[in-house]
Parts: C-alpha cells; structure tokens; sequence
C-alpha cells in the first residue's frame, strides 16, 4: 500500500454553489508536503500544507483534515464514464495504491512515510459543486448509487508525505463499520442507521445527525426507504 499522489488544490470560481471559490481542484505536488491536524471547522483550514476549503460550513476541520480517494477506484469511473480521471480530479488529497479505503473501517489507523497516522473518521458525501466540476448531470446520483465515496481522515500525528510513500495500517477498531456502510446508510439505505453508532470514531455531529434520523424512524416520521 503506497501513496499515488499528494494533491493541492488550486482555488477557481465556484458557480455551483454560489461561493466566491471552490478547492476541488486538486493536483499532484512534487516532494514532501506537511500534514498537520488544523483544529475545528469553520475558518477553512485543512490538513495540507498550501490547501483549504472555501466552503467553511460544509468542509474542512479536525474531522475533515484529509480527504483520500483510491487510484484502483479512479481507474473503474474512468472505464465507465469513458473519460480520463487524472489523480486529484475528485477532489482527493490522497490518491492512494493498493489500500481499499472505502472498506476502511472508522477509526483505523494509517501511518504513511516516517512519521504522519491518519484516522478514518467518515465518508465523502456529494455535492453540487463535485457534480458541476466534473460538467457531468445526475452525478451526485451515480456516484452515491455506486458506494464507493472515499475517506475523510483526522490527523493524529503531524510530519511530512510525498508520493510513494508507504501506507502502513497501525490499528484496525475492534467493529465491522466501514466507510462504505456509513456511506449508504447516510444515503441510500437508513435501515443500516442503527450499526453506524457502534463506531465510536465517527465525527459528533455524525453522531448526532445519525440518532436524530433513528428517532425519526421509530416515530414513523421518516418515509419508508427515504434517505432523509
């Protein structure tokens, strides 16, 4: 397992949500980039060295430092959007090889090069702004009907990447919740709510977002199959 690519964002106009900008794009760097943890939501700041989100409310933050996307999952949208998938195109600042981060449970462990461990904390969840980048109608719906979202990771330890570096998995929790399942029960599937909690990782407002739909359900408030 292996880092394909550190990614920095370059900042453009963001028309599809009516920012001033937007840092999905993302493109690989040459040499080492510092990862440090940016402390709580809210002022844009990331885990990245030279990034940020513009997006305060949404992105960015301790429990959304890095964002990590497998190259083996790029390499399967391209084959089936018919288009090349250049590595950082989703917005990833981690392309990574050999490691399947959508079956990453929440809260393992990875320490990549000598000294950086991230923490799985939850999934990506679409947006307009991913839909209108990619020019691509109804790709919030296809992307989230495939399951495959990639990671969001927490800084637990602060030093330096760069591509190749390995990726080594220090600590697999003691659960069956992956990073796929928290995906398609926010989504697709609110039956699986419930197994979600057992993942003591996963971000408090998760959490709470996560209880409030369970309590919903058992009102009978929620519609049957609704992913609201």
């Amino acid at each position: 397992m292996e880092l394909h690519s550190v990614n920095i964002g370059h900042p453009r106009p963001n028309p599809w949500k009516r920012l001033a900008a937007t840092g999905i794009d993302k493109r690989p760097v040459d040499g080492p980039v510092a990862v440090t943890a940016p402390g709580p939501k809210g002022d844009g700041a990331v885990g990245l060295a030279g990034d940020r989100a513009y997006d305060v409310k949404h992105h960015g933050g301790y429990d959304q430092a890095v964002y990590a996307y497998a190259r083996e999952d790029l390499d399967a949208w391209e084959a089936e959007l018919g288009r090349a998938l250049p590595s950082g195109v989703f917005g990833e600042n981690l392309t990574t090889l050999g490691l399947d981060v959508n079956d990453a449970l929440i809260g393992e462990r990875w320490r990549i090069g000598a000294s950086v461990v991230l923490e799985v904390s939850c999934p990506r969840v679409p947006c307009g702004t991913f839909q209108g980048w990619l020019q691509r109608d109804g790709w919030i719906k296809q992307f989230t009907t495939a399951a495959r979202p990639g990671a969001y990771l927490r800084v637990i330890e602060a030093g330096e990447i760069r591509a190749g570096d390995p990726v080594e998995l220090r600590h697999r929790p003691d659960h069956d919740v992956t990073v796929s399942l928290v995906f398609r029960a926010l989504t697709r599937e609110p039956r699986l709510l419930p197994k979600v909690l057992a993942a003591d990782a996963l971000p408090k407002e998760d959490k709470e977002h996560v209880s409030r739909r369970i309590e919903r359900q058992g009102s009978g408030r929620a519609r049957p199959g609704s992913g609201a």
